[in-house]
């Protein structure tokens, strides 16, 4: 990279945005909720369907493994096209600020007019910025874009699988740790108190009323545990 495109040492390091902590935070609570509504409705539908009680627990473990995977190499497919992009888009500045200098500082003094600064005030600010780090200063503005704060694939991939997994393990351990004769009202039981806490912390980091938040997650999961226990009904063919 030129010389003139590299951060200055003397300013400190960047940190991650709170924005993006709170993005993690929600991606995180979603995947266990998908893990705890997927296998629970799978594990219920199986029940459902007269299966044994080993059944049940193998459909439970089927479901996480698959579903853990799936998370995983569908969020390291989404992450790696996202930081391709960011990458291109890194590397498009990079050349554009190398060949065209003093266009590019127009560029973003306009961009600052837009946002409702004075064309003085917005040159200066375009000038300060260029003279500290031109390149962020453009991904920040065109972007929203850090160079220094790209999305890892592999940590995005690890994190989605893992969140599924712990919400998966809910309605397994309260089979496991239940009688079978009463399945499969502990997977139930287990699921609806799961999905209440989930909506309540999705509420609480989206900002949103908790009723609101927790009633649109328990109303999805309780439909979902239903259907698919209504479906195994129809299959239904009791061991003996």
């Amino acid at each position: 990279m030129d010389p003139a495109l590299q951060r200055r040492p003397d300013l400190p390091p960047p940190v991650e945005s709170m924005t993006s902590k709170l993005n993690w935070l929600r991606a995180g609570v979603l995947g266990a909720n998908d893990g705890i509504v997927s296998t629970s409705a799978l594990m219920v539908g199986v029940a459902g369907a007269g299966t044994s009680f080993a059944g049940i627990l193998t459909a439970g473990v089927a479901a996480l493994v698959a579903g853990a995977f799936s998370m995983g190499v569908g969020e390291y497919v989404s992450v790696s096209s996202q930081r391709d992009s960011e990458r291109a888009a890194i590397r498009r500045e990079q050349a554009l600020l190398v060949a065209q200098p003093d266009e590019q500082v127009d560029q973003l003094a306009h961009m600052y007019e837009l946002r409702g600064l004075a064309p003085d005030t917005a040159h200066q600010v375009a000038v300060e910025l260029t003279a500290a780090d031109p390149l962020r200063a453009h991904l920040d503005v065109e972007y929203k874009l850090d160079p220094e704060d790209l999305n890892n694939p592999w940590s995005a991939a690890l994190a989605s699988a893992l969140a599924f997994t712990l919400g998966s393990l809910v309605p397994l351990l309260a089979a496991l740790f239940s009688p079978a004769g009463w399945m499969p009202w502990p997977i139930v039981v287990a699921t609806v108190v799961a999905l209440v806490l989930t909506g309540l912390l999705s509420a609480r980091i989206g900002g949103s009323g908790k009723r609101k938040g927790m009633f649109r997650v328990l109303i999805g999961g309780v439909i979902a545990l239903a259907a698919t226990y209504f479906i195994g009904t129809l299959f239904n063919s009791p061991v003996h």
